[in-house]
């Protein structure tokens, strides 16, 4: 049974500024952001006059996400087990150490590709830290059902940023040079750190240890696996990210060749894709209670279809940024909707890992892509790789009929309150690995209920921790049905029971009222020993809960 909770306007979309905590800290996001858009053109213009190489320049755009590709799971874990403000001001600081050094270098008149990919790669290992302890530090700042209102209010104040900050780098990389551009770059890259270090919230600290990051990867992985929401999220994020970026890899090739132009035009060109975006997350509330989620990805896809048909054919400018708009708007609704469901759909515990997972895989879509359709317009034309993106940007709408988006199932998100039963015997945390048996007597009328049972608690009991999941049946007493399970240890068996949630004790109750037993389901937990030839030791403790 569900629990019924008093119904609530949705926050409108400007309501997380309210909170005295998120405020500064967005603000300072998007005059970081804004140095971080003038410092993308500078350094795609500046590719675009010292590289030949197609490829190099589309590489600008890879350099930057690929380590979220390599690094997001372990930052991930980190986030979720040690402090994220700590993880976010020290992915903020490489990020600005990373701005600081380009401009030194572009003072100094070290101007080398492979450089200024190598200190992008920097600032990429810096957005792996940052974002997925950022993204998780949401929920912990912000009541649950403010959450898509503030992710949206976060790719609305990129948006329009990014409806000024290319203009601007063009402006200033045309009359004042690269230097200029740079140095602006850097100084707004020093505002977030200084906002982070000057804010603080609070959060619920867990009651356990800290897991060990090999256990807390694996933990973090094995959620996201079991869980069809966000997997479906994550692919087609990173089947979107890998063709959709072609509109951006490939923007600096579209300026210089098919439009003759210069910097000023390519931040005219970006300057209308944010507009298209922030136009789009202004209504998103409306679209999204209007429209389904499967239609709406499906046409963000066609939207970006069309931003590439347009580049790839068109010559005039003006053409040219009312597509760009569109494929803004594509590009805000796809990203928005996928991030929000990963983020409803994972508890606090994990909330870090899964986010982790999304970008590792959505940003290393992204590099594929930036390599693949560089690669296309290296070897056959540029317009050649637009029109294949845009053919492959429809097969992706085309994923909605094979993995649809199911209406979104928010995670129970409050701590449990398990107690750890009495032992015979002196554990250590770290003792095991510990096996589970669980006994139920169930009549012949009542085996088809029991098994559509415990399939969801299979599921949910091996998404929390549980490894080897199984149900047995007994051929000798054919009403008896074993479940069983173990942990790696002690410590993995109590936060296993503390991560189940509310509808997964309302699942235990229910096989509970399915046993006709005389006394309740036995539950036998025992820790695996070495076995030796002169000598077997095993130790068990048995307990029922009450009827």
């Amino acid at each position: 049974m569900q629990r019924e909770v008093p119904h609530r306007s949705a926050p409108t979309t400007f309501e997380p500024l309210r909170n005295q905590v998120f405020r500064p800290i967005w603000i300072a996001t998007q005059i970081s952001s804004l140095g971080w858009l003038v410092q993308t053109v500078a350094i795609s213009w500046l590719m675009v006059t010292i590289s030949a190489s197609n490829l190099m320049v589309a590489l600008v755009q890879a350099a930057s996400t690929l380590p979220a590709f390599f690094l997001s799971i372990l930052a991930g874990a980190i986030a979720d087990n040690f402090s994220r403000r700590g993880v976010m001001f020290t992915g903020q600081c490489l990020i600005a150490s990373a701005s600081i050094a380009l401009t030194i270098s572009v003072g100094l008149g070290f101007l080398h590709p492979w450089l200024i990919l190598g200190l992008g790669f920097l600032a990429g290992c810096g957005f792996a830290l940052n974002d997925p302890a950022w993204h998780a530090s949401v929920g912990d700042i912000l009541d649950k059902r403010e959450i898509p209102a503030a992710v949206t209010l976060t790719s609305v104040g990129y948006n329009i940023v990014r409806s000024i900050g290319p203009a601007l780098g063009g402006v200033v990389l045309a009359f004042f040079g690269p230097l200029a551009a740079f140095a602006l770059a850097a100084l707004g890259q020093i505002a977030l750190p200084i906002a982070v270090w000057r804010t603080k919230w609070q959060v619920v600290s867990s009651p356990l240890p800290r897991e060990r990051m090999a256990t807390a990867i694996h933990d973090g992985v094995r959620f996201t696996a079991f869980s069809s929401e966000i997997t479906a999220a994550i692919v087609r994020g990173t089947l979107f990210g890998m063709t959709s970026i072609s509109i951006l890899a490939l923007l600096p090739l579209v300026v210089r060749d098919k439009l003759a132009s210069g910097p000023i035009v390519y931040g005219i060109l970006l300057a209308g894709f944010g507009i298209g975006a922030f136009i789009t997350g202004m209504s998103n509330g409306i679209l999204r209670r209007t429209v389904s989620e499967n239609s709406l990805m499906a046409c963000a896809s066609g939207a970006c279809a069309a931003c590439c048909i347009s580049l790839a054919l068109t010559s005039s400018v003006a053409v040219a940024a009312t597509f760009m708009a569109i494929g803004g708007a594509g590009w805000l609704i796809t990203w928005t909707g996928t991030d929000v469901r990963v983020q409803l759909a994972s508890p606090r515990w994990v909330v870090g890992r899964t986010l982790s997972i999304y970008y590792a895989l959505t940003y290393g879509g992204m590099a594929a892509g930036s390599w693949i359709w560089g690669a296309v317009a290296q070897n056959y034309s540029l317009t050649w790789a637009l029109l294949g993106a845009a053919g492959t940007l429809c097969l992706v709408a085309a994923v909605g009929i094979i993995l649809p988006v199911r209406s979104r199932q928010e995670a129970d998100q409050e701590a449990s309150d398990f107690r750890a039963p009495q032992l015979a015997v002196d554990l250590k945390p770290r003792s095991g690995p510990i096996i589970v048996r669980i006994d139920y007597s169930i009549s012949e009328k009542n085996i088809d209920a029991f098994l559509g049972c415990m399939r969801a608690k299979g599921h949910a009991f091996s998404r929390a921790g549980a490894r080897n999941w199984t149900l047995q049946r007994n051929l000798q007493t054919p009403s008896v049905w074993t479940e069983t399970f173990r942990t790696p240890t002690w410590m993995d068996f109590i936060r296993l029971n503390h991560r189940l949630t509310g509808a997964d004790k309302e699942a235990d109750k229910y096989l509970l009222a399915l046993d006709d037993g005389e006394l309740p389901p036995r539950t036998v937990l025992s820790i695996e020993q070495k076995t030796e030839l002169a000598r077997i030791h095993a130790s068990t403790i048995a307990f029922r809960p009450p009827r």
